[in-house]
């Protein structure tokens, strides 16, 4: 499909549900994706990206971050308590804080390092065993956890089960980010993010519908 088309349906489904285009953020999620994809979709213009490994983004974004003026770099998978101060030092937005462990290693680099990311909490609105992010159940104990720490916590992230619809684990993050005053919500990818759009996703999460189908071997 490439970005131009992903960007403008993203504007596109913004408009039809009377929202303004520049309150939705496009996430290109570049992870197993060769250098040279990435590097095209920078000459494009685009600059906000999302990895899903700490280490394969340390090898990737220093240098693109060298030769491209404002790279926002996103964390859109899971973060070991081990690579916290790698990824809050290269990071921009962390999407998945979920769990207690988590958030007290962020809080404690934070007074270290000076400076923090930006900071999503991961909700398992699908409450699978498998999955990360913090059951929908303790979320708001969860929440109010993290702000005592005195972590600003942007909004809420969610990856809905697959075989179910998507707008109702949307309609769960956006109720429970609501009761909690939470602006963002990190959720919507390749295939349901003009359905995450219309709940009010703040940032929509797009990898292969941009870059082309990831090669994993």
């Amino acid at each position: 499909m490439g970005l131009a088309e992903i960007k403008a349906r993203v504007v596109s489904e913004a408009e039809r549900v009377g929202r303004a285009q520049e309150s939705v953020t496009l996430i290109a999620v570049s992870k197993v994706q060769p250098n040279e994809r990435v590097a095209s979709v920078l000459e494009e213009g685009h600059r906000v990206f999302g990895e899903n490994k700490v280490q394969e983004a340390a090898g990737k974004w220093p240098a693109f971050k060298e030769q491209y003026d404002g790279v926002e770099l996103h964390l859109i998978g899971p973060l070991q308590t081990n690579k916290a101060r790698q990824a809050m030092e290269l990071f921009d937005v962390i999407h998945t804080v979920d769990r207690p462990k988590l958030a007290n290693t962020i809080s404690r680099l934070r007074e270290e390092l000076g400076h923090c990311p930006r900071l999503f909490i991961q909700v398992n609105t699908g409450d699978e065993p498998q999955k990360a992010g913090i059951l929908p159940a303790d979320a708001d104990g969860f929440i109010k956890e993290c702000l005592d720490l005195g972590l600003e916590i942007e909004g809420l992230m969610c990856i809905p089960p697959a075989e179910e619809e998507p707008s109702l684990h949307f309609a769960l993050l956006k109720k429970i980010a609501h009761r909690n005053g939470l602006s963002g919500l990190s959720m919507g990818m390749s295939g349901d993010f003009e359905t995450a759009i219309a709940q009010g996703a703040t940032h929509v999460r797009v990898g292969s519908a941009i870059f082309g189908e990831r090669d994993y071997s």
